[in-house]
């Protein structure tokens, strides 16, 4: 019997470095109905909801004619927003694709279900991309994930993992090892997904301030699947600026 996949846009109105973010205008459309088009392309999700704290937002859903769930303001992480979808929408594999990434993949969507439907045993998964630049290497904005020889993630950090002890120029590490940068998407089965978001905030995620942290400081194994397509998430104006010139030249 298939699976039910339901893909889950967490968004919240508020944001530090770019306020109202999920409404921002790209080309005439608020950057929301952007990713929710491009999650509809994607072949396995049977449903697209985006979860919302804030009836501007959910207005502007309905207005474009998409599905909108709200859920309280005081939800910690997208995770844990799509958790609160969960309770009430049936699904066996829940998406959290990110709100702020209007120009997605819809390939990288089914990759990342596809994970989970290669690995009956897995309970979460996630995609991650080769780091090819010395740039994205010491940024703490791109995420670094270390995996094992069965694909699972052992470490997330904002850090450059894994340290190459014997090159002490660090634009040359990726000579000598594969580094990985998380996308960050997630793909979880309901139950996990629902006792996930009951584990407390761990000190691994609050110091590094990444959600999945959680799941690996608690003995739970992330399952990854590497892909070649790139993530451009929308976190400051220059990001909009950058996106509404691709989008132009698409």
């Amino acid at each position: 019997m298939m699976e039910r996949v339901v893909a889950v846009i967490p968004a919240r109105y508020a944001s530090q470095r770019l306020p109202a973010k999920p409404l921002v205008d790209l080309l005439g459309k608020p950057m929301i109905q952007r990713v929710y088009e491009q999650v509809r392309k994607a072949s396995l999700p049977t449903a697209v909801i985006v979860a919302t704290d804030d009836e501007r937002i959910a207005d502007a859903v309905r207005r474009f004619g998409g599905e909108v769930k709200m859920t309280s303001p005081s939800i910690r992480s997208g995770s844990d927003r799509v958790a609160a979808v969960a309770r009430e929408v049936p699904g066996d594999i829940y998406v959290n694709v990110q709100g702020d990434e209007p120009l997605i993949a819809p390939e990288m969507i089914d990759e990342a279900v596809r994970v989970l439907l290669g690995d009956p045993a897995a309970m979460v998964g996630t995609l991650v991309k080769r780091i090819s630049t010395a740039e994205d290497l010491a940024s703490p904005a791109v995420v670094k994930v270390v995996i094992n020889a069965a694909n699972e993630a052992l470490y997330f950090s904002r850090a450059p993992i894994p340290f190459v002890r014997d090159i002490e120029e660090q634009s040359l590490w990726l000579t000598k090892h594969t580094f990985y940068k998380h996308i960050g998407m997630y793909v979880f089965r309901r139950d996990f997904l629902l006792q996930y978001a009951s584990m407390p905030e761990s000190d691994l995620e609050r110091a590094e301030r990444l959600e999945q942290l959680r799941i690996l400081e608690r003995g739970f194994r992330i399952k990854v699947g590497v892909t070649v397509y790139d993530s451009l998430p929308i976190d400051t104006s220059a990001d909009v600026a950058r996106v509404i010139e691709l989008l132009r030249a698409r």
